[in-house]
């Protein structure tokens, strides 16, 4: 998920570039979003792994 994460800011990074702004802030607008879906997955794992161990 982080990796999709990172593609679709690059492809943001280069619409921004070539001056596509809506496509720009639709990529960066799923960039985010992936990403916090990535962050609060991985607190989930975390934690769900430290209640596993006795």
């Amino acid at each position: 998920m982080l990796h999709y994460a990172v593609v679709f800011l690059v492809i943001a990074l280069i619409a921004a570039v070539l001056g596509f702004g809506g496509i720009a802030a639709g990529a960066a607008s799923i960039a985010k979003l992936l990403f916090f879906v990535f962050v609060v997955l991985a607190l989930v794992a975390f934690v769900a792994s430290l209640k596993r161990k006795p």
